[in-house]
């Protein structure tokens, strides 16, 4: 009953984070030329996107997982 209650209440969380944010970005460091003691880089900025439908799938089957936690307890 408790780790189903307890990942119910992640998924809620976790769903409405990707609801509310839709994604997050991240930034790495690319070498570009490497000349004896100088060296050039790039920050490259990437996206990850997360659908609309995975973090409501998410919010709703937490929402499934505390209500039927709740009422096996």
């Amino acid at each position: 009953m408790r780790t189903t209650f307890v990942l119910g209440v992640v998924l809620i969380i976790l769903g409405t984070l990707a609801l509310a944010y839709q994604g997050f970005s991240y930034t790495t460091e690319e070498k570009i030329a490497d000349i004896g003691p100088i060296e050039a880089t790039a920050e490259k900025h990437e996206r990850v996107s997360i659908p609309p439908l995975l973090g409501g799938a998410a919010l709703a089957g937490g929402v499934i997982l505390v209500l039927f936690g709740a009422r096996r307890g």
